[in-house]
């Protein structure tokens, strides 16, 4: 298959898939999930590159502005309403990433004193620390695809975000790290283990989004991630490893 054929049989797959989950028309409800969209986001970027098209530009910021607006904001099932940010709509919409993003999981999350059910808590949402960083990099490459600060802006403040809400002490008198699953407002911990490769994603990722920050002449008015990068790499240097491996 020739390079032209690919990126048009790949084009092909792309537009199903923005209509089948309802990010253009009418016909779907839209259904977000972040990790599938992270990726999704990134071949509609290279799609634009590849082809020249506006139209993959145009559906990637479709894209981009959907997840923000369903996985942002509390589920149509939870009481609560509003960004999971707790921003009132204007400053929500300024800064849609800054409570971090649902999976958008089929379940509604555990409650804080609800059991855990393991095999049920696949299908609950909350917060997954490796899918923002997968939205993180996404975000990141619309910035310099698409020559726009905002995303860059966006990526790092989910960086801020998930980063404070992920790196616990816990239990208490335990060394800092990042637990595997949070709940939707990045309150307490859906699933307290440790993931092995969440601290070297976080130390990568954060140094890309300082790169990204760097293309822009606005990036002096960019938040910084000194503190979460230098706290990143002692979690990597002291190679947290969960206890059910270490028993294992």
């Amino acid at each position: 298959m020739d390079k032209s054929t690919a990126t048009a049989e790949a084009g092909r797959i792309m537009t199903d898939f923005v209509e089948r989950t309802g990010v253009v028309g009418t016909v779907n409800r839209p259904r977000r999930y972040l990790w599938t969209d992270a990726y999704a986001l990134c071949n509609l970027l290279s799609l634009y590159q590849q082809s020249g098209d506006d139209e993959f530009r145009r559906l990637a910021v479709a894209l981009v502005d959907q997840v923000h607006d369903v996985l942002g904001r509390h589920r149509k099932d939870d009481p609560r309403t509003g960004w999971i940010s707790g921003l009132d709509e204007v400053a929500g919409r300024e800064h849609p990433t800054a409570g971090g993003l649902r999976i958008g999981k089929k379940l509604n999350e555990r409650g804080r004193d609800e059991a855990l059910d393991e095999r049920l808590e696949w299908d609950r949402d909350g917060q997954y620390f490796h899918y923002l960083t997968k939205w993180m990099h996404a975000l990141r490459r619309a910035g310099e695809v698409m020559d726009e600060a905002r995303y860059c802006r966006w990526a790092i403040e989910l960086a801020q975000a998930a980063h404070a809400g992920f790196t616990l002490t816990y239990p208490p008198g335990e060394s800092v790290r990042l637990v595997w699953k949070m709940s939707i407002d990045l309150s307490y911990p859906l699933v307290p283990s440790t993931g092995l490769h969440d601290p070297p994603d976080a130390w990568v990722t954060y140094h890309a989004l300082g790169l990204c920050a760097e293309r822009f002449e606005a990036a002096a008015e960019l938040p910084g991630l000194e503190s979460e990068i230098a706290e990143s790499a002692v979690m990597l240097a002291t190679s947290l490893v969960p206890d059910e491996f270490l028993s294992a």
